[in-house]
């Protein structure tokens, strides 16, 4: 296995593993006619603590469950195969400041749900693209802006069942992290020409259509040493 298969074989390790939690938990909730929504985070409430932690493994129901899975799989996966250094401290960090800051400043509700985290990679990984100017990091964000749908009005508080406040504080936190690990990551797209030397390009703009006898006999004299070492066949 070559390198880069290597690679996207580990950075798939995380991505699975979370997807297949959160769908656990809703089965066993499901299955034990349980309602976890309690587990989210209720601000500025003690007992509402412990959804920073559990909040983002905890969904409303089905359709929540599946809006919220292919987003976070593809994000997470491109941050484990394009920032392995790194990775699980951008995750982490996204996570608990989003839910930190929903605990202080959000509604009195339970606020539940994965898409916190995924406003926080997508923000994350699309301005660090841009600020790398890395094509591939921007083109997932905007791959998963498409499919995830609305996202940009997720941040707005136009539906009141939807916790907007996890929205956007998931996307300030990776936009400020992409700012603080802009120095770390895959290197830019695009190249610079620094290293030519300006000394080595000709003043003339026509200078490489002209064509000297000297020239001409320099590549004749070229080809001939380089016919006296090709190999003699029969």
């Amino acid at each position: 296995m070559d390198f880069e298969k290597r690679k996207l074989v580990v950075s798939l390790y995380f991505p699975v593993f979370i997807i297949l939690v959160i769908w656990i938990i809703k089965i066993s909730e499901v299955i034990l006619k349980e309602n976890w929504s309690h587990l989210g985070v209720y601000p500025m409430k003690i007992e509402g603590l412990l959804g920073i932690v559990t909040s983002p493994l905890i969904h409303g129901d089905f359709n929540h469950l599946i809006a919220n899975t292919g987003p976070l799989f593809i994000l997470t996966l491109g941050l484990f195969y394009f920032y392995s250094k790194i990775a699980w401290r951008v995750f982490f960090l996204i996570y608990f400041i989003t839910g930190i800051w929903v605990w202080f400043g959000a509604r009195e509700a339970y606020h539940i749900g994965a898409s916190g985290v995924v406003y926080g990679l997508a923000a994350f990984i699309g301005l660090s693209g841009i600020i790398r100017k890395n094509v591939q990091l921007t083109a997932i964000s905007f791959l998963v802006i498409f499919l995830y749908g609305g996202m940009i009005w997720g941040v707005l508080p136009i539906d009141p069942r939807i916790s907007w406040e996890g929205h956007l504080s998931g996307a300030i936190a990776g936009l400020m992290l992409a700012y603080y690990f802009r120095k770390m990551g895959p290197p830019s797209d695009i190249r610079t020409w620094k290293e030519i030397d300006d000394s080595d390009v000709p003043d003339d703009e026509n200078a490489y259509w002209k064509v000297t006898d000297q020239t001409m006999d320099n590549v004749q004299i070229t080809y001939k040493e380089d016919k006296k070492d090709e190999p003699k066949t029969d």
